[in-house]
């Protein structure tokens, strides 16, 4: 096997190791060595149009990058290449990108109108029963703000919303603002549900179409389980183990009595696109199917009635959509303009055979699908803690799975499933990451404090992932 492509497809993964450990901007980063090595690979002859599946796709498409060429090639000029861009976002990855861009809009005004915060008021509330023992208070928060998760799908936006509520409550009951801010970060460690966008994509690589996605759900809590057990008795040790290390005392009390505007009811609004696609699912037999974005648009119009019902101000109502179409488009420069540039380094790997070579190399080592699967799963996971974004990194390498689990001949499903919680997971153990930098500055504590709390539980959860998963 010719290894001339693969060799330069790894220096240029080395390459944008080193430029975001620099803090280069990330989407310039993959967007250039994309295109760079897919310049590289049509320059030496390699067969672009084979290697990254243009060939069938364009069959079940009808779409192509033609017109400039007149020739039946897709790569065929310079220009092909931007058409491939428009192709990326027209074709390709247009219902995924609208999919994403509501559930941005649903996160900002369900944020804007305070029902975000009434849900976490009143997970929260339990907490206070365990006065007595503030350590068992702390790692329960756990699997209370990984639900939360569930229905508020932005890690930095959930944990700014904990250290609002739950963070003083910890800090009251004696748990020290250390050991509070791991376990707040700890709840955005395992990103799944319909309100999440790197589920979403998931589901898509998994089964074709982001359609199933309560189907991969119900995998990802399969999965996700075990590792939450995992998390709430690690956590407790480690944390003690490191407040007796510390010699840290009780901090000061933090005033908890804080004023959520929103009425009570509104805590169900979070949880309604959740509701909705289990109600209107196969899984429930009902003859009504509902994509999540149906869900989403449809749980913001009732979002709407419960302000017109609860405010009866018209104007100020009609206003507060402008939210909603502007957390579109805050999550169109941030999230899916990362799917598309992301989705051009994968593309760059392709073309310069680098799949190949990965399962050339793991076949002759006997590493079958098992053992390159364990390796996309680390990849990802040092990824995400290299860039900071769990979407960064599984967004780059996702889409080299299902080309992997076909070469295997096993279930895509085998290898997106444990790569999208690594990527979560490998993000909660980056001092660069939004959740642990907001946090942190709330807390007024160190983001690489946060890490060294964080990094034994995570890296334990990742093995019990990888052996519970593929052993």
């Amino acid at each position: 096997m010719d290894f001339t492509g693969p060799l330069i497809a790894f220096g240029f993964i080395v390459l944008v190791v080193v430029l975001l450990l620099k803090k280069y901007n990330a989407h310039a980063v993959l967007l250039f060595s994309g295109l760079s090595m897919m310049l590289i690979s049509w320059n030496i002859g390699y067969d672009i149009d084979l290697l990254l599946g243009l060939d069938s796709l364009q069959n079940k498409t009808k779409v192509g990058f033609k017109s400039t060429s007149g020739l039946n090639n897709s790569f065929d000029n310079i220009l092909d290449f931007f058409k491939y861009l428009v192709f990326l976002f027209q074709i390709k990855h247009a219902k995924v990108c609208i999919l994403i861009m509501t559930i941005g809009g649903f996160v900002a005004y369900i944020n804007k109108i305070g029902a975000s915060y009434s849900l976490v008021n009143l997970v929260s509330r339990p907490l206070q029963i365990f006065k007595k023992y503030p350590d068992i208070a702390a790692v329960l928060v756990i699997p209370i703000g990984q639900l939360l998760f569930i229905c508020i799908p932005s890690a930095a936006g959930l944990g700014l919303l904990l250290m609002a509520s739950i963070f003083p409550i910890l800090i009251n009951l004696g748990v020290s603002r250390l050991s509070a801010v791991s376990v707040i970060t700890a709840c955005t460690a395992l990103g799944m549900g319909p309100a999440s966008a790197m589920s979403n994509k998931a589901a898509e690589f998994a089964f074709g179409s982001s359609d199933q996605i309560i189907e991969y759900f119900s995998h990802q809590i399969q999965l996700a389980l075990p590792i939450t057990l995992v998390f709430i008795i690690v956590y407790y040790f480690t944390n003690k183990y490191f407040d007796k290390k510390d010699n840290n005392i009780k901090d000061e009390i933090i005033d908890s009595n804080i004023n959520f505007i929103a009425p009570k009811i509104y805590s169900i609004i979070p949880i309604l696109p959740l509701f909705l696609l289990i109600i209107f699912s196969k899984i429930m037999n009902s003859t009504i199917i509902l994509d999540t974005s149906t869900a989403m648009f449809l749980s913001l119009f009732i979002a709407i009635a419960f302000e017109f019902l609860f405010k009866r101000n018209f104007k100020e109502v009609f206003a507060s959509l402008n939210t909603f179409w502007s957390g579109m488009g805050n999550i169109f420069k941030s999230v899916v303009t990362l799917i598309i540039v992301a989705d051009v380094f994968a593309s760059g790997l392709l073309s310069l055979n680098f799949i190949n070579a990965l399962i050339h190399i793991s076949e002759n080592l006997g590493f079958v699908a098992l053992g390159i699967g364990i390796v996309m799963v680390i990849l990802i996971f040092l990824s995400a803690m290299i860039m900071g974004s769990g979407n960064a990194a599984f967004f780059s390498f996702g889409p080299l799975a299902p080309e992997i689990a076909q070469r295997f001949n096993v279930n895509a499903l085998d290898f997106i499933l444990p790569m999208n919680l690594a990527a979560s997971m490998g993000r909660t153990v980056s001092p660069v990451s939004g959740v642990l930098i907001a946090t942190s500055e709330i807390a007024k504590v160190s983001s690489v404090d946060i890490v060294k709390r964080n990094i034994i539980p995570l890296i334990i959860g990742l093995f019990v992932m990888i052996l519970y998963h593929f052993i």
